[in-house]
């Protein structure tokens, strides 16, 4: 049944949570209207957006005064001027666009810039012969001038450095086989905030890899999480090989750990984990059993909630769950919608407080 099936009032983190309903109809078929919804602990729209000339891919962010920004689905017909980024007012009307072939991930800076993640596609005969799909990532000033960019193919002897004899083989073997041509598949930019990793590197007198605005990056193809150090465009961690499969958003916590939805595509079922990445060791860990069937083996998410709770997107079933430390479920809700050519399914979510919705919701 959809909606909310849970719901521990003392337990579960109150606030609102935004998701979209990810690839309506494609631009070259208009007829369904892509939609964002932010709802309330009890699953009731608090606010929607709709749009009728775009699609959605991926996931939307809420900005402080109330504006939603998302990114479109298409990647191949740019010239329409209806692919790349969008924000959207409260009442869905479009108040700023950027063109560009965006793809699974972006970020709003504090100065108001947004970094993108985007793509692009050249030869690299490094991983082989003809063409290659490669992560490419930029910054833009909200007067759309390109501030910084960063291309993935031209990183691979600082990724060789950092992984293990194994953990490369396990790349190339992957890069120029079974995913030669998107042989990253990159699904994550996530800018890292202050963090005790940080603060005990500086303490220690370095490395330095964990550095507040150093950017997360997520190889699905290649089972491989890294950071980018930001001043330089080094690769400067990496790990995963053999441990991970088919993850997406690796981001920083507060307390200097990564959180991680690690699908288990071809593993078979689906984990949330926390890495210490000093120690490279798993200290937490939620895998829904014994009780639960827990397997998305694409898209999804895990948000680190204020109260130390969990929020998951179990993506490919459409369906958001709050878990406890202790991994209990105290919130659960399911999608009610669904799409026109496949199962419904949710990218990402994102949960709000109260405080931070008072702009749009009053």
């Amino acid at each position: 049944m959809p909606g909310v099936t849970i719901y521990n009032e003392k337990k579960a983190y109150k606030g609102y949570t935004l998701f979209c309903e990810t690839f309506a109809e494609p631009v070259w078929r208009p007829g369904k209207e892509a939609v964002i919804q932010l709802i309330d602990m009890n699953g009731a729209p608090a606010h929607t957006w709709k749009q009728s000339k775009t699609t959605l891919q991926s996931h939307c962010r809420l900005l402080p005064n109330g504006h939603v920004i998302y990114p479109t689905h298409d990647r191949s017909d740019v010239a329409s001027g209806n692919v790349g980024l969008f924000e959207l007012d409260r009442d869905s009307r479009v108040v700023w666009s950027y063109r560009c072939r965006v793809d699974h991930d972006f970020q709003v800076l504090e100065n108001g810039n947004i970094l993108v993640h985007t793509i692009n596609e050249t030869m690299w005969p490094a991983l082989g012969p003809e063409l290659k799909r490669h992560p490419y990532m930029i910054e833009v000033a909200r007067d759309k001038q390109l501030v910084w960019e960063w291309r993935g193919e031209q990183r691979l002897d600082e990724l060789k450095a950092l992984l293990p004899a194994e953990g490369w083989k396990h790349l190339m073997d992957r890069a120029t086989g079974r995913f030669a041509f998107d042989w990253a598949h990159n699904n994550t930019l996530q800018v890292i905030r202050p963090n005790a990793a940080y603060e005990k590197e500086k303490a220690a007198g370095g490395p330095i890899r964990f550095k507040p605005g150093n950017i997360f990056f997520s190889y699905r193809s290649v089972d491989v999480i890294g950071v980018i150090e930001r001043e330089t465009g080094r690769i400067v961690w990496a790990w995963g090989p053999g441990v991970i499969d088919g993850q997406h958003k690796p981001h920083m916590l507060a307390n200097g750990n990564v959180l991680i939805f690690d699908n288990g595509t071809l593993r078979g079922y689906s984990r949330v984990i926390e890495l210490n990445p000093l120690t490279e060791r798993i200290e937490w860990e939620y895998d829904g059993r014994p009780d639960h069937e827990f397997l998305s083996k694409a898209i999804s998410s895990a948000q680190r909630l204020p109260n130390g709770n969990t929020l998951i997107c179990d993506g490919n079933n459409a369906r958001l769950f709050e878990v406890t430390p202790d991994k209990e479920i105290v919130w659960e809700f399911r999608s009610p919608h669904t799409c026109e050519w496949s199962k419904e399914f949710i990218y990402r979510c994102l949960r709000y407080s109260p405080d931070y919705v008072k702009p749009l919701l009053g």
